[in-house]
């Protein structure tokens, strides 16, 4: 018998075909969707759209099915050249339709131990159903099973190679060994490996400029570095570097959300002054009036580069003014959440791109918010470096990682690396009720109770370690590429976490506290060996200065930051006032004064612009609303000012920082002058917003 291939497909489509439908069939009658469930009248708008996603997703289930199928039908036709007779359409469907369950299950038990937290947020279902197969998984078990499959197909090959070549035919065989090299493209390109050699960066008889690095991690808090969990050290290899480094422990970004908190780091300004004060921007206010720091580089001759992932976009959304970028379009869009799909499409669909492929034909799901991707962008940064170290330019990169992001579902072996052995509940991979728009809204309202806080805050120290691991290996690669004596390294995030410390968990809601509005900042300068740690109070903003003045390029007159390099030589530097403000509620916070301003919860208050871009902002009826809103909060020296808005009019509290820096003893009464001198301080500080 010769192997029909016409017939062989046809047979293996239909295989796939029969499969994609069943399960287009299960996601449509279980439709979930990912972002905020707009209102119907702007849903409508792209019924056509919605259409046209699940058709491209229906598209690669298929292809990937059939991939599979193809694979698995290998065995019936080395069992069949042996036979004889007829194809044996039967045999071969059978076989596709088990090769197919074997590679979709080894592909689902390894998620569920390397990145488990990418099926929790594309699963309908519990995952304490998986909680047992979990525990007997290992890397080792793992390498088996794959191995088996591998030499049962490698053995099939085998057999019918032989088989052929006892015709001497050797078109035929030729064809055979043509359409197994088809088979393994998808793998040879996701083998291919992403790391150059590192090598010394060019000689040259002039000196080389420094170049700068960047490492962020969104949602760190500042109390979790250079700290311990049961004698073990959180941060390890961040303390190494903080012995030769600039450590600030007191560093306060204005508002405790990403694209703000982004925007003052890059822009050395303050919200008011660049515009940015939610996440939700409409395209027209992208373009940002003060120069950023990519922008200032890339004019002094530097290549400006950012690496990021779901969290990280807005570096790409805003006129930041880097050449290269890597990472996801906006993610908050509605056409990018329409082209997600529902849940059991997106389940199926994550399991096979989670590679160098699903990053380039479904960026959509390989960028999904809440899926770890810190190893593989972590491998991307240090190919960079490598090609970076054979060019004469310096070179500004940028890399902002979600590792310490909710829902704080780290990789392989993180998120094991502190949890109790015992624990068995809804939040195992990863913080639970956050997989659903509803569900998260509905989440931020509810007390300390509803949450299993302990598994929580476990799960984050284990991604804050993850954080700590990778940025290891970029730094041990960057001396391997001969550019450590020669690059500045900031370490960063853009705001901190709350966990119930003032009776709300996430960013930027509440102003009690720092929490969230504290963030880390190391910098290390390989010009200066002597390790400087300070508490003084400084900003987000002072950041961007700083790095320039470390890198002898003027400072733009837009900057309203000031440079932290007099107390980095150990000089004195005059008080800075650190200012914040909270950030877009999603709902109204447990906690809150019940005479607090508000404002609709977050799916009321968002509108589209320009529907044919899809960018999801805030209702122009609700802009004063907000901003009203917020609770705001003045620092300088001794004193902390507070101002909370309320429907009859802002409450002042005073407290005193050295003995109650928690904010527990309201002392504005007795302290009316300070009261009115923080004031007066704050108006001032404010008033380029007028």
């Amino acid at each position: 018998m010769t192997i029909d291939y016409l017939a062989l497909f046809k047979t293996c489509s239909i295989v796939a075909a029969t499969l994609t439908v069943l399960l287009l069939v299960k996601s449509i009658i279980s439709f979930t969707q990912t972002g905020p469930q707009i209102r119907d009248e702007i849903r409508g708008h792209y019924l056509f759209y919605t259409l046209y996603a699940m058709a491209r997703l229906t598209l690669f289930i298929f292809l990937i099915l059939i991939w599979t199928a193809c694979l698995g039908s290998i065995p019936a036709l080395a069992f069949a050249l042996n036979q004889g007779g007829s194809f044996p359409y039967l045999w071969v469907a059978l076989s596709a339709l088990v090769g197919t369950g074997a590679i979709t299950a080894l592909q689902f038990c390894k998620h569920l131990l390397i990145i488990p937290s990418s099926i929790m947020m594309n699963s309908n279902y519990s995952m304490r159903w998986f909680t047992g197969l979990n525990q007997h998984l290992t890397i080792s078990r793992l390498r088996w099973l794959r191995l088996m499959l591998i030499s049962v197909f490698v053995y099939c090959v085998y057999h019918i190679t032989t088989q052929l070549q006892t015709t001497n035919d050797n078109t035929e065989l030729f064809r055979f060994l043509g359409f197994c090299s088809i088979l393994f493209i998808p793998n040879l390109i996701n083998l291919w490996p992403q790391i150059s050699t590192g090598s010394a960066p060019h000689n040259t008889t002039e000196k080389p400029r420094p170049n700068l690095l960047m490492i962020g991690s969104d949602t760190l808090r500042a109390d979790h570095i250079m700290t311990h969990h049961d004698q073990q050290s959180l941060t390890p290899f961040i303390e190494s570097l903080a012995k030769k480094g600039a450590l600030f422990t007191h560093c306060v970004t204005p508002i405790a959300r990403t694209a703000p908190s982004l925007t003052s780091i890059l822009t050395g300004t303050w919200p008011d002054t660049h515009g940015i004060k939610t996440n939700y921007t409409e395209d027209a206010k992208t373009k940002l009036s003060p120069k950023a720091l990519g922008e200032v580089l890339t004019e002094q001759g530097y290549t400006t580069a950012a690496i990021t992932d779901w969290a990280g976009s807005d570096l790409n959304k805003f006129s930041f003014g880097f050449q290269k970028y890597d990472g996801p379009n906006d993610q908050w869009n509605l056409k990018f959440y329409i082209r997600q799909g529902p849940k059991d499409i997106r389940l199926f669909l994550s399991l096979f791109t989670h590679n160098r492929l699903g990053k380039l034909c479904l960026p959509e799901l390989y960028y999904m918010a809440g899926k770890p991707l810190t190893q593989p962008l972590g491998k991307l940064a240090r190919s960079w470096l490598s090609k970076f170290s054979k060019q004469k330019k310096p070179f500004f990169l940028n890399l902002f990682l979600s590792t310490t992001h909710p829902p704080f579902g780290s990789e392989y072996p993180y998120y094991r690396y502190f949890a109790h052995p015992d624990y068995r509940g809804e939040s195992l991979f990863g913080m639970s009720r956050l997989t659903d728009p509803m569900e998260i809204i509905k989440s931020q309202r509810e007390p300390k109770e509803a949450f299993d806080l302990d598994q929580v805050t476990d799960l984050y120290k284990g991604c804050v370690r993850n954080f700590d691991d990778e940025l290891r290996k970029i730094i041990h690669h960057l001396k391997k590429c001969g550019l450590d004596q020669n690059t500045l390294i900031v370490i960063y995030s853009d705001h901190g976490m709350e966990f119930f410390e003032n009776d709300t968990w996430g960013q930027g809601n509440s102003i009690y506290g720092q929490a969230s509005n504290k963030v880390p900042l190391l910098i290390i300068d390989p010009t200066i060996k002597e390790p400087m740690h300070s508490d003084q109070l400084v900003r987000t903003l002072d950041i961007m200065p700083t790095v320039l003045e470390k890198l002898g390029i003027e400072i733009p007159q837009s900057v309203e930051g000031v440079s932290l390099q007099p107390t980095i030589k150990g000089q004195e530097q005059p008080e800075l006032p650190g200012f914040c403000e909270t950030g877009l509620w999603l709902t109204t916070p447990p906690g809150q004064h019940p005479d607090h301003l508000k404002y609709p919860d977050l799916l009321e208050i968002l509108d589209i612009p320009d529907k044919n871009q899809g960018t999801l902002a805030i209702s122009p009826e609700y802009k004063e609303r907000i901003e009203k809103a917020r609770d705001k909060m003045l620092e300088i020296g001794e004193w902390r000012l507070i101002i909370i808005a309320l429907e009859q009019g802002p409450k002042y509290e005073l407290y005193h920082v050295p003995t109650d820096p928690t904010c527990n003893n309201n002392i504005a009464k007795g302290n009316p002058m300070v009261v009115s001198k923080l004031i007066t301080m704050l108006e001032n500080l404010t008033e380029f917003s007028d």
